[in-house]
């Protein structure tokens, strides 16, 4: 009995201790598990699979906990997202976000804004690849450690650019294939981006200097970053029948198209086993819509035979350099006094016979007179109605109509109005959108409203757009696939690790959006809207979007693939 009155009375004792120390609020705070804890959300994890009601909690900079429930004191701070979709933040695959950022080249005062790249992060994207089409700087490790520096809004992943480095090695005598030697000083240089971290090869083929590469020199380039599981991402040789670069009347013998252009990038994929993407793919021109059937019959045949073939899209008609389409040919006008020469062409016959061939091969190639669209004009009448238009109005041909144009135009405008055409068909980006094999992207740079009026609307609502427009609206794909194609898709292509889906131990890029209101505000005329329904955006487990607005905190990192992986 005395024994076990002994060692009662230390227990006793232990636990008046504690409560005494209780009411002196003498113990240290209960540490919460989570930072931050989202309820009540529609869980799309990115897979494709369907969501599902749960909640999500972060802890530092990664995801640590998705269940059904999880009790609501286990968290710092408490988010209720009833009604609304909790995702893995969006990854662009292809963007000029910062190509233009080396060590000799940064952005200074109010262009410092850049850097959290507002227009992106806005829609929801956490991480993007920068230097594509081929340009970059030669040294993919200084542009990383300016970056590091300067501190970015989303994660970036950069690649090392064919086109600088073929200019670089050849200077200013690159049209003609290059020499053995030549080749072997390109992959050197392409061997040390993969080294400093670069995460892949991307060529603009359509582009100076990389118009006169050929097969082999990719090929050889290619090899020198399979070692290091790079990805190759190609700007096309040409987007349709022709080449953005091809004038009827100056360029003799069959230009490449895009079908060769196809060709050319499975048998690299052949020969190298790498994983090659077909960027910002497209049928373009009135001529060769309803292509993008015979291109998806390739790469599906391809992809069948073992050969890892994607691609991405934006979910826009019209591209880039749609915006600022001049369908006279500089050969005609000049690079000033455009009215000027024109008029001296007008006056020869066989000048006037070829400036009509050509005109009019721009005209189909820019997608027909009725998808140009005039945006900016002296006659403030004509904005907002086609070439087509105008031409039947005024009782002319649509050549006619743009000889007019620049004639009675701007004298100091190229054309003499600012035009955007919509190149593209409906059709091909359905199509192109529906395959399990093709990311989005915005092929998009970083943009302030500073930047003026012809900003493209996928600047700010590529994202948005895709779900909204091709998931809700036209269901021709699911939104969980939308969110796929822009979360582990991408992630696969590029082979990036803990990212890309809604997983414990996954970094905390997230997004939260109202998929009732989800949307791109954006348009051709004011684009510089941000999108709607995305309410909040985390980045490393920091919040760069707060209940819907920008936060301006940098929380990006700068992503090496080099030899070791990413922790």
């Amino acid at each position: 009995m005395r024994k076990l009155m002994i060692t009662l009375i230390p227990i006793s004792f232990i636990f008046s201790l504690f409560f005494l120390l209780m009411s002196q609020d003498l113990l240290p705070e209960e540490s919460h598990s989570y930072d931050v804890l989202f309820i009540n959300g529609k869980v799309m994890n990115g897979t494709g699979n369907p969501w599902f009601y749960g909640d999500v909690g972060i802890k530092d900079v990664k995801i640590a906990k998705i269940a059904l429930h999880i009790p609501r004191d286990a968290s710092a701070r408490v988010i209720d997202i009833k009604g609304k979709v909790i995702a893995p933040g969006f990854i662009d695959i292809h963007t000029h976000a910062y190509d233009s950022i080396s060590d000799e080249t940064v952005w200074r005062g109010e262009d410092e804004k850049r850097y959290f790249a507002p227009n992106f992060v806005s829609q929801g994207v956490t991480t993007l690849v920068s230097n594509q089409c081929g340009s970059s700087p030669l040294s993919i490790k200084k542009q990383m450690q300016v970056l590091a520096s300067k501190g970015t809004g989303p994660n970036i992943l950069l690649l090392i650019g064919h086109n600088s480095i073929r200019k670089e090695v050849m200077e200013n005598d690159y049209r003609r294939p290059a020499t053995a030697e030549e080749i072997e000083k390109m992959k050197k240089l392409v061997k040390q981006a993969m080294e400093d971290g670069a995460a892949g090869l991307s060529t603009g083929l359509e582009y100076t200097p990389c118009i006169w590469s050929t097969k082999e020199e990719l090929v050889a380039l290619v090899e020198e970053i399979v070692p290091y599981a790079g990805v190759f991402m190609a700007h096309e040789r040409a987007s349709g029948l022709t080449p953005m670069w091809y004038v009827p009347s100056l360029h003799q013998g069959a230009p490449p198209t895009m079908l060769e252009n196809v060709e050319e990038l499975i048998e690299i994929a052949e020969q190298t086993r790498a994983r090659v993407v077909i960027t910002h793919i497209k049928a373009r021109g009135a001529n060769f819509w309803g292509a993008s059937r015979v291109i998806i019959n390739m790469i599906e045949r391809a992809r069948q035979r073992g050969l890892e073939i994607w691609a991405d899209c934006y979910p826009y008609n019209t591209s880039g350099s749609d915006g600022e389409v001049v369908i006279i040919p500089e050969w005609a006008i000049g690079k000033k006094e455009f009215s000027e020469n024109l008029r001296k062409v007008l006056k020869i016959e066989q000048k006037l016979k070829n400036l009509e061939r050509d005109v009019k091969h721009a005209i189909t190639w820019r997608g027909g007179a009725e998808n140009i669209i005039v945006m900016d004009s002296p006659h403030k009448s004509y904005l907002g109605k086609s070439l087509a238009q105008l031409a039947q109005e005024n009782g002319i041909s649509s050549f006619e109509m743009a000889i007019r144009l620049q004639l009675e135009g701007d004298p100091e405008r190229a054309g003499g109005a600012r035009l955007r055409s919509f190149s593209l068909c409906e059709m091909d980006i359905e199509a192109f959108t529906s395959m399990p094999w093709t990311a989005t992207c915005s092929d998009a740079g970083i943009t302030l409203p500073a930047d003026g009026p012809s900003v493209h609307p996928r600047f700010y609502g590529t994202f948005p757009r895709k779900i909204r427009h091709y998931a809700l609206e036209k269901k021709i794909i699911s939104v969980e696939d939308a969110v796929r194609a822009s979360t582990s898709l991408p992630a696969q292509i590029l082979g990036l690790e803990k990212r890309g889906k809604l997983e414990e131990g996954y970094h905390a890029d997230v997004v939260v959006f109202d998929p009732e209101r989800i949307g791109d505000r954006a348009t051709f005329f004011e684009p510089h809207q941000y999108a709607e329904g995305i309410d909040y955006v985390m980045v490393n487990g920091v919040f760069v979007v707060e209940n819907g607005e920008l936060t301006w905190k940098k929380a990006g990192k700068v992503i090496s693939l080099s030899k070791s992986k990413e922790p």
